[in-house]
């Protein structure tokens, strides 16, 4: 038998093995969370801040950073969206945010706008923040060499470092009692 005849020969042998192989067992699915949305109580100055956030999805991460231009870290984002798309000056660090003076929300209250509060660290101090943009999704400034992006509290990862949720906009009924 040729050279040539032994390889195509062993090359068949092996695709076929391959496609006799067991397919991997599926993964275990995770129960997702559920996230209650509550659209009739989002005011115009939450999509505001939701669409300037969304806006910013792929903006560079920098740590300090604050605009932009320079790039975020994720109490930067944050007042920077608050700032630009309500007027709200938040405090700059996700701990001087945590103790603010604002409603605590339960995560099946979610609003469009709230902040989010995690311990990315383990243990009980927050260390990143992102802001809910609905259907249990939001944006936030991750790490070093990555972007600003969309995520969803789902994820595992999320539900452990999950500590607070805060709201610091006014909601439709809130505005309809102001003078």
């Amino acid at each position: 038998m040729s050279i040539m005849a032994r390889v195509a020969l062993l090359t068949l042998a092996a695709l076929l093995s391959a496609c006799a192989s067991r397919t991997p067992p599926a993964p275990v699915a995770q129960k997702p969370v559920v996230f209650i949305t509550h659209p009739e109580e989002t005011s115009p100055v939450a999509a505001d801040v939701l669409f300037r956030a969304l806006g910013l999805v792929g903006t560079p991460y920098r740590w300090g950073g604050n605009t932009p231009d320079s790039g975020f870290d994720c109490s930067g984002l944050i007042k920077y969206v608050y700032n630009d798309a309500a007027g709200i000056s938040l405090p700059r660090t996700t701990r001087e945010m945590i103790v603010m003076r604002a409603q605590s929300i339960g995560q099946d209250k979610l609003q469009t706008g709230d902040l989010l509060f995690f311990a990315t660290n383990g243990g009980s101090q927050v260390s990143h923040a992102g802001i809910y943009v609905g259907e249990g999704r939001f944006v936030h400034a991750p790490a070093t060499g990555g972007t600003v992006k969309l995520d969803s509290l789902n994820k595992a990862y999320w539900q452990r470092a999950y500590l607070n949720a805060k709201r610091v906009l006014p909601t439709e009924q809130h505005l309809a009692r102001l003078p």
